[in-house]
Formats: C-alpha cells, sequence, structure tokens
C-alpha cells in the first residue's frame, strides 16, 4: 500500500487547487490512497514557541505518509504565504524533520494562463533544503482552471482526468522506486 498526503497551499474553501488534490485523489491506483490534509493554518513560524500542536499533528501526517502531494496555487508569482509558512515549521530542525528525503509531487491550477509554473518552480526550490525528491513527469499546470471545474468544484474535464490519472501512477511509482 502506498499511502500519500494531500496538502493543499490555498486556505479558500472553494480552492481549485483543492479540487485538484480531490481529483488526483479519485485517480489513484489499486493499492494506494491519497489522503487530503484539512489545512494549514498555523501560527507564523517563530522558532521560540516550539512546536504548536497544530504543527506536531502536521508533522506527524506528513511523518506517517509515504509521499506527499502539494496542491500548489499561484500568488504573486510564488507559493502562498501559508504554504511557505508550512514549511519553514515541519522543515525545522532539519535533521528530523518528516519531509527528509520524502518523495513529493507537485500539481496545480490557476485560472490565467500560467497554470502555476512559477510557484512549483519556487516550491521545488525550496525543497531541496529538506533534500525532498520531487517528480519531475508528468507535470500539472492547469490553466484555465475555471473551466475545468463546475461551480461544486468537480472536476469535468476529460484531459485533466487523464493527466491526473498519469501523475497518480508515476507518483505512486516514484514513492515505490525511494522506498529503503
Amino acid at each position: 500500500m502506498v499511502a500519500l498526503l494531500g496538502l493543499c497551499g490555498s486556505l479558500r474553501k472553494a480552492s481549485l487547487n483543492r479540487a485538484l488534490l480531490v481529483g488526483v485523489q479519485a485517480a489513484m491506483p489499486a493499492g494506494s490512497a491519497l489522503t487530503l490534509y484539512g489545512g494549514l493554518e498555523l501560527p507564523i513560524f517563530n522558532s521560540d514557541l516550539g512546536d504548536p500542536p497544530e504543527v506536531t499533528a502536521l508533522k506527524a501526517a506528513i511523518a506517517a505518509a509515504d509521499g506527499v502531494v502539494f496542491g500548489v496555487p499561484e500568488y504573486n508569482y510564488s507559493i502562498p504565504g501559508g504554504l511557505k509558512n508550512a514549511l519553514d515549521w515541519v522543515s525545522r530542525p532539519p535533521a528530523t524533520s518528516p519531509l527528509r528525503g520524502k518523495p513529493v509531487g507537485l500539481v496545480g491550477a490557476a485560472t490565467g494562463m500560467s497554470g502555476t509554473i512559477r510557484a512549483q518552480t519556487h516550491l521545488r526550490q525550496m525543497l531541496v533544503f529538506s533534500d525532498s525528491p520531487c517528480l519531475a513527469q508528468p507535470e500539472v499546470l492547469i490553466p484555465r482552471a475555471h473551466e475545468r471545474f463546475d461551480a461544486d468544484g468537480r472536476l469535468t474535464d476529460e484531459s485533466t482526468h487523464a493527466l491526473l490519472s498519469r501523475f497518480a501512477a508515476a507518483m505512486v511509482a516514484f514513492v515505490e522506486r525511494h522506498r529503503g
């Protein structure tokens, strides 16, 4: 069994990136599962605080997963502040971070034409710190995402369904290759 954890970088209830993660969840191959994490609403990182309970819970969820799939929105050509804050928390201390060496996949949806390519590039760069191997292909950079989901956030676009199926299978294979 390959158990993946889905983390959405958007806090919005009607987030297209959360809907995209639900699409990945539905596309998971037999013998695997993606569990969506509730939310990344954490206090602002401050190493003087120690780990608040919300951070301890997030670290435990990441540690229990075989791999992590980030739903990556793009805000101002980068990742949202809440996602960066979560990475700051879970990457400390570096030697025992649950992200250390954890296989990661990225998916992103945007209403514009970039499909979150800049945000995903920045996140890949940040994941170097935790030595988290990142699935390179297939890239899931969904442009004009508002046209691919219905008003209730259900994925309706067949080409996106097919891409998510390829991504899910590739992510499972990627995790299996990185198992020690």
